[in-house]
C-alpha cells in the first residue's frame, strides 16, 4: 500500500479464535484475543476500526482467514500473506508473538501481498478442487474392487478395457447379485457378446459370499460419486464458459489440455494477466527450481513447489498428454529433454514450457498453432444448464443433517 504505516494490525488466526496485535510507529502495544465467530468477528472489526489502524495483516492459513477478510476489507486495507515467508522471520512459536510479529511485519511493509480472488471465483475453485478430491476417492474404491476380484480369480481386464465402463458395470453388478452366466451375458452389448466364451471361462465360477457384499458396496459407493461429480462439473462448466469462455477456448487449443485441464487452470490462476510474463507465472506456481549461490558456486536444486499444489498436478497431468500427442513441438520438445535430464524431470520442463506458451496466448489472445501439423480434433463442449438454487429452508435442512451425523457419531464413540 502506498503512504506510511503508523499503526499496524497483526492477527494470528485459528479455527476457533484470533489473537490480535496492533502496534504503532510510537512503540505502543495492544493485544486482544476473540472468538472467531460472528460476534468476535465484529468485535475485531470495530476495535481495529476505533484504534484507526492503517492496515491488518494475517497468514493464509487454511480458509480461516476468509470471514475475517470479508468483514474487514471494505473498511480498511487488509493483507493475506504467505505463512511460510512470514514464519523465516521468527524462532519462537507462541500465539501471541506470532500476531505480533505479523503486525511487526506489516508496520515496515514487509509482509507481500497473497492474491486474493473474487468471492464468487474462490467459490468456483472449490468446486475444483472438491472434484478432485471426488475423483481421488472414486479411485481408491474402484481399486479395492480390482482387489477384490482378484483375489477371487476374475480377471475381467483380459476381456475388457474398462471394467467400470458399461459393459463391466453390468458384468460386476451380476457377479454381487449371484447372477449366473447366461444373465449378465444378455445385459451386455452386440459386441462385448461376441467374446461369450472369454466371459464363461472368467466366470464360471463362484465367488463367496464376502467377495459379493464388499463387492457391492463398491458399486454402490462409485455410483453415488458419480452422481456426485456430475453435479460438481455443471457448476464448474458453467461458471467456466459464462465467465472465462475466451480463455476456455485458448487453453482447450493446446495439446493435453481438455475441459476439465482449462477449467481447472483457470480456477488457480484466475487472471493470467497479474503476471508480467510466463516466467513470473511459472514461479508463482512453484515450477521453478531453488537456487543457491555462494562466490563462485552456482546450484539449482529441486522444483520451489510454491503455491497452488492442485495447479502443478493439473500441470504435471497436461505435460503427460501432450508428450504422447504425435507431430507436436511439445512431444519433440519433451524428447530431447528426456534424452539428457530422464523422463520425470522432462515433464516439469514440459510443465513450465506450456506455462509460458499458455500466459503468452491468453494475454495476447491468440490460439495455439503448431508449426509441425498438429491439429487438435474438436471438443464436444458441455451445455451450459441452470443451477440447482437451494431455498433458506433447505440451506438448514443440509446444516441440521450434519450437525445430526456429527451427533450421532460422538454418541458411537463414547
Amino acid at each position: 500500500m502506498d503512504g506510511e504505516i503508523n499503526k499496524s494490525c497483526g492477527l494470528d488466526i485459528h479455527k476457533r479464535f484470533v489473537i490480535a496485535t496492533i502496534l504503532s510507529r510510537s512503540g505502543e502495544k495492544q493485544q486482544q484475543r476473540f472468538a472467531r465467530d460472528d460476534d468476535g468477528i465484529l468485535n475485531l472489526k470495530n476495535w481495529v476500526t476505533s484504534e484507526k489502524c492503517d492496515v491488518v495483516a494475517c497468514e493464509s492459513t487454511s480458509d480461516f482467514w476468509v470471514p475475517i477478510y470479508e468483514s474487514l476489507i471494505d473498511h480498511l486495507p487488509v493483507i493475506v500473506g504467505n505463512a511460510r515467508d512470514m514464519k523465516a522471520f521468527t524462532h519462537k512459536k507462541t500465539d501471541k508473538i506470532d500476531s505480533e510479529v505479523i503486525a511487526q511485519l506489516a508496520l515496515n511493509k514487509m509482509v507481500q501481498p497473497s492474491r486474493v480472488f473474487p468471492k464468487r471465483h474462490r467459490e468456483f475453485r472449490s468446486y475444483v478442487r472438491l472434484r478432485l478430491t471426488l475423483v481421488r476417492k472414486r479411485t481408491d474404491i474402484k481399486n479395492e474392487a480390482h482387489a477384490i476380484l482378484s483375489s477371487e480369480m476374475l480377471h475381467l481386464g483380459d476381456v475388457l478395457t474398462d471394467i467400470f465402463g458399461k459393459n463391466g458395470r453390468a458384468i460386476l453388478a451380476g457377479i454381487s447379485s449371484c447372477k449366473n452366466v447366461d444373465q449378465i451375458r444378455e445385459s451386455l452389448s452386440p459386441n462385448v457378446r461376441k467374446k461369450a466364451v472369454q466371459i464363461r471361462e472368467i466366470l464360471d465360477r463362484e465367488i463367496s459370499q464376502s467377495a459379493a457384499i464388499r463387492l457391492q458396496i463398491c458399486l454402490n459407493l462409485i455410483k453415488h460419486l458419480d452422481d456426485e461429480i456430475e453435479v460438481l462439473e455443471r457448476e464448474i462448466f458453467n461458471y467456466a464458459y459464462q465467465k472465462h469462455k475466451r480463455e476456455m477456448e485458448i487453453l482447450m487449443s493446446v495439446p493435453g489440455i481438455g475441459e476439465i485441464g482449462a477449467a481447472t487452470l483457470i480456477a488457480e490462476i484466475e487472471d493470467f494477466r497479474d503476471f508480467s510474463s510466463g516466467d513470473k507465472l511459472a514461479s508463482w506456481l512453484g515450477l521453478v527450481p531453488n537456487v543457491y549461490q555462494s562466490a563462485d558456486k552456482y546450484h539449482n536444486g529441486r522444483i520451489t513447489k510454491r503455491g497452488s499444489k492442485v495447479a502443478r498436478w493439473i500441470l504435471t497431468q497436461i505435460a503427460q498428454a501432450a508428450a504422447r500427442k504425435k507431430n507436436s513441438r511439445l512431444k519433440e520438445f519433451f524428447n530431447r529433454k528426456k534424452k539428457t535430464i530422464g523422463f520425470a524431470k522432462a515433464i516439469i520442463a514440459l510443465a513450465r514450457k506450456i506455462v509460458t506458451i499458455i500466459w503468452h496466448l491468453i494475454t495476447k489472445d491468440e490460439m495455439y498453432e503448431d508449426e509441425t501439423g498438429y491439429q487438435k480434433g474438436e471438443i464436444q463442449k458441455r451445455k451450459i444448464m441452470e443451477t440447482e438454487i437451494f431455498s433458506v429452508d433447505e440451506r438448514i435442512k443440509i446444516i441440521s443433517g450434519i450437525v445430526a451425523i456429527m451427533g450421532k457419531k460422538e454418541g458411537e464413540s463414547t
